[in-house]
């Protein structure tokens, strides 16, 4: 299992995979996590507030952005 996480000033990415499939994802669109399983397999839950971590880290990504534009300048 790994985690995928990253961001732009407009977009952002955090997820968790499996095997190569997607497990769970952040939707900040929809503010919701989300957990793209088939109805057919053993559903995997993730702990009630992992959304609102990635909401975080989101922030803390894009705020170090900005901390590495400036020192790149």
């Amino acid at each position: 299992r790994f985690r995928i996480a990253g961001c732009s000033d407009s977009d952002g990415e955090d997820m968790y995979v499996l095997d190569g499939e997607e497990k769970w994802y952040a939707d900040f669109t929809n503010k919701k996590g989300v957990e793209p399983l088939p109805s057919f397999i053993d559903h995997i839950s993730y702990v009630e507030g992992t959304y609102e971590s990635a909401e975080s880290k989101q922030q803390t990504c894009r705020q170090n952005l900005k901390l590495r534009r400036k020192a790149m300048k």
